[in-house]
């Protein structure tokens, strides 16, 4: 697998990701605010980026907005962005920010591998409902 970028300023939340995620081919590289991602997108190349809706005073939402609007303009190739959700109501921002894929949190190591495997195949991860994280 790819390197991954993530932006969280919840510690949690790394240590669950990278403990999936992170192996001896993958590194998990963090960033804690929003305004970091694009910059550690095209300084990493990550094939993955996962955003935390709340991350500071830039959530994942508007991290995924910018970072969409900066490769149109600039130029590049988008790694698939896989959004983690706090709720199932987050799900219609979800939908406004035209991510590749969304996780309703808490999330899990299934889940989690399943979601990274299919947008780094280049096909979309919804995840429908919260029913899952109950």
């Amino acid at each position: 697998m790819p390197d991954v970028l993530l932006a969280t300023d919840a510690d949690w939340i790394h240590d669950e990701v990278d403990a999936v995620l992170g192996d001896e081919d993958t590194t998990v590289v963090r960033v804690r605010t929003g305004r970091e991602v694009s910059a550690a997108v095209r300084s990493v190349e990550p094939g993955l980026v996962v955003l935390d809706l709340q991350i500071g005073n830039m959530g994942g939402v508007a991290t995924a907005i910018n970072l969409q609007q900066e490769f149109e303009m600039y130029g590049g190739e988008l790694p698939p962005v896989l959004l983690l959700l706090d709720r199932p109501a987050d799900v219609p921002l979800a939908k406004r920010a035209n991510v590749d894929g969304w996780l309703v949190k808490p999330i899990d190591a299934f889940r989690l591998r399943r979601a990274s495997r299919a947008l780094l195949a280049g096909d979309t991860f919804y995840e429908a409902s919260g029913l899952a994280a109950l």
